[in-house]
């Protein structure tokens, strides 16, 4: 566990630095109340690789007050290389961030390296559930294609189109034992609701199915399947496609690969511009531990 004063919640400071809370402060300063420096907690979770980065899954952290995302980066970086940051994006309360944001007490940062890739559900859903606009569903069992695929036809639609992505036996010219799929649940659920959502406004399609495995997978098994229903081709096609890639690049999973002679992290398709963070601004100075 990565964890600084727990016990201790407020430090008091020199003379000097009650003399300077009189004058203007940057977003950047703690914030000081009669010579106090006023401190917060927030829980860091790390996924993928980036889990033996910290050295643990999850992190309570304590900073000052009103500190930024760029400031996290920065005490996270002090005892460790930062090279594995580069390229990162970071969530905060199951919500991408940029690295200006700033954090509240209780806060739930997560840290997200490259994915190798609404209201997620662990049941079986119904063929009349399906049947509604969208269904989006993280599972741990097998996923049932067949039925899936049957549930979201309609009379009125004029083309089904599916991607049903598999466990293939090789990677990088190394047999493949077999994957694990881990996702930032939460957040990964909400973030294939809202591209569910988006892909039938953005394509006119009237129908989205997304689930997503996680766990363990066996060559063959489904990992990821995709339907879209519409009553044209084209707009069926092209939803589909977006789809898959957009779900690659954002959603919060990752996989680990397996092989005879050992297991890595598969590495991610790079975050879209503007989502992953500039590591070069960590370098700066940070305030004390």
């Amino acid at each position: 566990m990565y964890a600084f004063g727990v016990s201790v919640r407020v430090f008091l400071i020199a003379h000097t630095c009650v003399k300077a809370a009189s004058r203007p402060k940057s977003a950047s300063q703690p914030r000081l109340a009669r010579g106090i420096l006023l401190l917060m907690q927030v829980r860091v979770f790390s996924f993928g690789v980036l889990k033996d980065w910290l050295g643990a899954a999850t992190a309570t952290i304590e900073l000052p007050e009103g500190a930024t995302v760029r400031e996290l980066l920065t005490r996270l970086s002090e005892r460790r290389s930062a090279t594995q940051l580069r390229g990162i994006a970071i969530s905060v309360n199951a919500e991408y961030a940029t690295s200006d944001q700033p954090l509240r007490e209780g806060d739930e940062i997560g840290l997200l390296p490259p994915v190798s890739g609404g209201n997620g559900t662990r049941s079986e859903p119904s063929s009349e559930g399906v049947a509604r606009e969208v269904f989006v569903a993280l599972i741990r069992e097998p996923i049932e294609a067949q039925k899936l695929v049957a549930a979201a036809r309609r009379g009125e639609d004029g083309a089904v189109v599916v991607f049903d992505g598999t466990v293939r036996n090789h990677s990088h010219g190394r047999p493949t034992l077999y994957l694990d799929y881990e996702a930032y649940e939460e957040m990964a659920a909400r973030q294939m609701n809202e591209l569910a959502r988006e892909a039938r406004s953005r394509f006119g399609v009237r129908h989205v199915t997304m689930v997503h495995r996680l766990g363990r997978l066996q060559v063959g098994e489904t990992s990821v399947l995709i339907v879209v229903a519409s009553e044209h081709r084209a707009q069926a096609f092209e939803a589909c496609r977006w789809l898959i890639d957009t779900l690659k690049k954002t959603v919060p999973i990752w996989k680990k690969e397996t092989f005879k002679d050992g297991a890595v992290w598969a590495d991610g398709e790079p975050f879209p511009v503007g989502m992953a963070i500039d590591t070069s601004e960590t370098s700066g100075t940070s305030h004390g531990r």
